[in-house]
């Protein structure tokens, strides 16, 4: 089978490559920093009325978890890790969605699996 070139082609695939893949590297440049920022951003939530307070990296590392001493209860015990739980993963989801958005921005909407 014989590969027809499209009317008009004047040859410029090289120039077109060579100018996406430029392209391309401004993108991957644009993301590196963005996720750079995002990293260093703090996120917080918090769970049972304010109660608990959590607060995250864009790295999703937990950096600190705030408890009003009212609400310990060395009976209940199980309440308070559910308030825990609840406020990290809240935290992680702020930063995860964030993270999205802004890759997402400088993407174009485009989805590349391994540059984000």
């Amino acid at each position: 089978m014989k590969a027809r070139v499209p009317k008009n082609f004047k040859g410029g695939a090289p120039a077109n490559l060579q100018q996406l893949a430029r392209q391309a590297q401004k993108m991957q440049e644009e993301m590196d920093v963005a996720s750079t920022e995002l990293e260093a951003k703090e996120y917080s939530a918090t769970a049972g009325g304010e109660a608990v307070k959590v607060t995250v990296t864009g790295g999703m590392e937990v950096k600190s978890i705030d408890i009003k001493p009212e609400v310990v209860d060395p009976e209940d015990i199980e309440m308070m890790t559910d308030l825990i739980i609840a406020a990290t993963n809240e935290a992680l989801r702020n930063a995860a969605t964030e993270k999205e958005e802004v890759m997402s921005k400088i993407s174009g909407g485009l989805n590349m699996p391994g540059l984000f």
